[in-house]
């Protein structure tokens, strides 16, 4: 079985803009690849959007937010397993079935 977990789980910014460094981890045996959707695109910029973690490994994300008014908002990550042979994250993520998801809470007050 594969999964993804984030530490840290939430991230706390100021509505004046900042960011936050999390590590994406994979405890399971399988390569996966993930994709991270945004409740708010307008506030929040994710790097990357789409990745790899190689099994047994971890990989960082990063969320910046802009300023703004302060509000709740989420990401949700969406991770499957990655095709061989396919290097470019956001073709191996059409080409796979989700197989489960994280959310990562958004506060910025």
């Amino acid at each position: 079985m594969s999964f993804l977990t984030v530490d840290p789980p939430a991230c706390m910014v100021p509505s004046t803009g900042g960011s936050s460094i999390h590590q994406l981890s994979n405890a399971g045996e399988v390569r996966l690849v993930f994709k991270v959707k945004s409740s708010n695109n307008t506030e929040y910029c994710i790097k990357p959007v789409f990745g790899f973690v190689d099994a047994g490994t971890g990989a960082p994300l990063e969320i910046t937010r802009m300023a703004g008014i302060p509000k709740e908002d989420k990401l949700v990550i969406l991770f499957g397993a990655a095709p061989d042979g396919v290097v470019d994250p956001a073709e191996a993520f059409k080409s796979t079935q989700p197989m489960g998801s994280v959310t990562i809470p958004l506060s910025a007050q």
